[in-house]
């Protein structure tokens, strides 16, 4: 069984700043790519970044690439989004999923498909 489990969320203003952390416990894999999704309210779940999890290498949607950085931590198990600049329409549920296939050496998958275990979400909400 593995466990998912997100925090760091919360309430901000518009240009503020909030990090999401992702924490994987329970049974152990060599994980492929860890990544960050959210969904809005009334609104299909999106992808926003992920991160190669040997390689290191990572994607953004371009709705928040140059305001969000992604990372992980190989030997906690870990990882972070750090936002920055947020705007209203980053109110959303943010998911952490992980990713066990191997896809190639830098890929990183943006397909909420390609992610096997995912956890319960946190909420973050942007005020104007």
């Amino acid at each position: 069984q593995v466990q998912v489990v997100e925090s760091g969320g919360g309430l901000v203003q518009a240009g503020g700043s909030l990090r999401l952390s992702c924490a994987v416990s329970g049974r152990t894999f060599t994980w492929y790519a860890m990544g960050w999704f959210r969904q809005a309210p009334g609104k299909a779940r999106e992808f926003a970044a992920a991160i190669n999890w040997s390689a290191g290498s990572t994607g953004y949607a371009d709705s928040v690439k140059g305001r969000f950085a992604i990372s992980r931590d190989n030997a906690k198990n870990t990882g972070d989004l750090q936002m920055y600049s947020l705007k209203p329409e980053d109110t959303a549920v943010y998911y952490c999923a992980l990713d066990r296939t191997y896809r190639g050496r830098i890929y990183v998958p943006r397909n909420a498909a390609a992610y096997d275990y995912w956890g319960q979400g946190t909420q973050v909400t942007v005020s104007s």
